[in-house]
């Protein structure tokens, strides 16, 4: 809900916002990825109204920092639920329209992979 807290904030000055949404390793482990972005996905809903302003990056925090990068696969299957949920939750046309980043590591070694993923 921080996160939520500041995108408010910067939505109220009219600040274009990268909200970077994403889960520890042992929520990852526990298979609850998706339950936790979307429980952080569904505070930053409670703020905003123009979506049209938002762009959401998936930023796994078990890859910050640590060397350690999630998949392309990994990556991509966040994104599609991201999407997903945006046309559930908000509208079919934030669903369309919203971009979806991928703010974990890079490296020259996964760089390609994640690429090839729109």
């Amino acid at each position: 809900h921080f996160v939520a807290t500041k995108v408010k904030k910067a939505d109220d000055y009219g600040l274009n916002i990268i909200a970077c949404i994403g889960e520890k390793i042992e929520e990852r482990k526990a298979n609850k990825t998706m339950e936790v972005c979307e429980d952080q996905l569904n505070a930053i809903r409670e703020e905003v109204e123009d979506w049209s302003k938002i762009v959401i990056a998936y930023e796994p925090v078990w890859a910050i920092g640590t060397g350690v990068t999630a998949t392309s696969e990994q990556a991509q299957e966040v994104h599609e639920n991201i999407r997903k949920w945006l046309a559930k939750s908000v509208s079919q046309e934030a669903a369309d329209k919203t971009r979806i980043l991928y703010g974990g590591s890079v490296t020259d070694k996964n760089a390609t992979e994640l690429i090839k993923n729109p």
